[in-house]
């Protein structure tokens, strides 16, 4: 996934957004149970969450001004009459709040930012993946992005295996060696993944030998959904 060089800041314009980091806080409150120890809880909790929702609507508005200066007919102004972005934004704020992980966010964000310039799927589906982001773990997607094209993320991690038959766990496993002695994790990532209706294989392929080929290790395993749901949270500049 494309990341957004870091554009020039702007101050957050409370008209839009206010309305959006205020549910937003809303939300988080009402999961606080009463008493003097959830009190206790919240002055801890408060100033961190209330600083990382900030930091999110402020981040989001920088970058939806500037697709103004790169995709023709955008007007950052136009979004406060555009009720699909307004809901997209609540949901995908909800779940912001409740991550620190980057990549998480950076596709929260990108699958905002094509929803304000009308590059992403029907609105149910939309809400869908919206959940999806919220749902899945940085190793669902990453796995994801691995099966639409393994070849590629091989090629471009510097001196790798050159391959001419096995399985794909073995090229899966050089391009995140983090996932190396970890088969049960990966395998039901996997099984996650194909419940989903992402992936067009089940978690048995990874281990099966066949040929170094784009018909074979190297074949693409992502389903039309998937590619539209990869393509929603990709950078759309």
């Amino acid at each position: 996934m494309a990341i957004f060089d870091e554009p020039s800041r702007k101050p957050l314009p409370e008209p839009e957004f206010g309305d959006v980091s205020r549910a937003a806080a809303r939300g988080l409150m009402a999961m606080v149970p009463f008493g003097n120890v959830a009190s206790e809880l919240w002055a801890l909790l408060g100033p961190p969450v209330s600083q990382r929702r900030d930091a999110w609507l402020e981040d989001l508005a920088r970058r939806l001004h500037d697709l103004e200066g790169k995709i023709e007919g955008f007007r950052f102004d136009d979004l406060g009459q555009n009720e699909q972005f307004v809901s997209a934004t609540l949901q995908a704020t909800q779940s912001a709040l409740r991550t620190h992980q980057k990549e998480k966010l950076e596709a929260l964000r990108n699958a905002l930012l094509n929803i304000a310039i009308e590059r992403s799927p029907d609105e149910d589906e939309q809400t869908m993946f919206l959940g999806y982001i919220d749902e899945l773990s940085t190793w669902h997607i990453r796995l994801l992005v691995f099966l639409q094209n393994p070849l590629k993320l091989v090629n471009e991690r510097k001196g790798r295996t050159e391959y001419y038959m096995g399985s794909i766990s073995q090229p899966l496993e050089e391009v995140y060696p983090e996932l190396r002695g970890k088969r049960e994790f990966y395998d039901q990532i996997m099984r996650d993944l194909r419940s989903r209706g992402f992936i067009n294989s089940s978690a048995d392929v990874l281990h099966t030998t066949m040929t170094a080929s784009t018909s074979g290790m190297f074949a693409k395993r992502t389903t039309e959904t998937a590619d539209r749901f990869l393509s929603f949270i990709t950078s759309p500049t």
